[in-house]
C-alpha cells in the first residue's frame, strides 16, 4: 500500500465519523424523546473519539502501520453512502444510523484482519466492537418503534 492510498483510507474514514456525528447531532435536535436525545448524543460522542483516534493514525509515518496489502479490501466501494438527512421519518433515519454503523463495523472488521501489527488489529478491533454495540443498540431501537404490538 502506497502512502497516499494509506492516506486516502483513513482521510475517507475520518469524513464518515464526520458525517455520522453530524447525522446524530441533527437527529438529536429533531426527536423529542428525551432518550433518544440522549442515545444520538451519545453516539456523536463515540464518533467524535472514533474520529480523533483515525486522526492519530493519519499523522503516524504509512510504514508504522502495517497491513497485508496482497489483499483486496475493496473499502472504496464501502465508502459510498447516500447523504444523511434528518428530513426522514424516524424509522427510516434509524435504518440509516444501522446502516452507518453496519458500514463503519465492517471497514474496521477489514482494516483488523488486513493488520499484520496486534497492536494496530486490536484497536480496529476494539473499534468495530463498539460499532457492533451501537448497531445493536439502533437495532433494539428499531424493534420497539417498528414493531410495538411486541410489548
Amino acid at each position: 500500500m502506497d502512502v497516499e492510498e494509506y492516506r486516502s483510507i483513513i482521510s475517507n474514514a475520518i469524513e464518515r465519523e464526520i458525517e455520522s456525528y453530524t447525522f446524530y447531532r441533527t437527529v438529536r435536535e429533531k426527536v423529542k424523546d428525551e432518550n433518544l436525545k440522549n442515545l444520538f448524543n451519545e453516539l456523536a460522542g463515540e464518533e467524535s473519539k472514533h474520529r480523533k483516534t483515525l486522526e492519530g493514525f493519519l499523522m503516524k509515518e504509512p510504514g508504522k502501520l502495517r497491513f497485508d496489502t496482497k489483499r483486496d479490501y475493496k473499502i472504496a466501494q464501502m465508502l459510498e453512502t447516500p447523504p444523511l438527512s434528518a428530513d426522514l421519518k424516524p424509522l427510516d433515519g434509524l435504518v440509516l444510523a444501522i446502516r452507518k454503523e453496519l458500514d463503519a463495523m465492517q471497514m474496521y472488521t477489514q482494516l483488523a484482519s488486513l493488520s499484520v501489527d496486534p497492536e494496530q488489529a486490536e484497536l480496529f478491533e476494539s473499534l468495530a466492537a463498539m460499532e457492533r454495540g451501537h448497531k445493536a443498540r439502533l437495532e433494539d431501537i428499531y424493534t420497539n418503534m417498528a414493531f410495538p404490538e411486541a410489548w
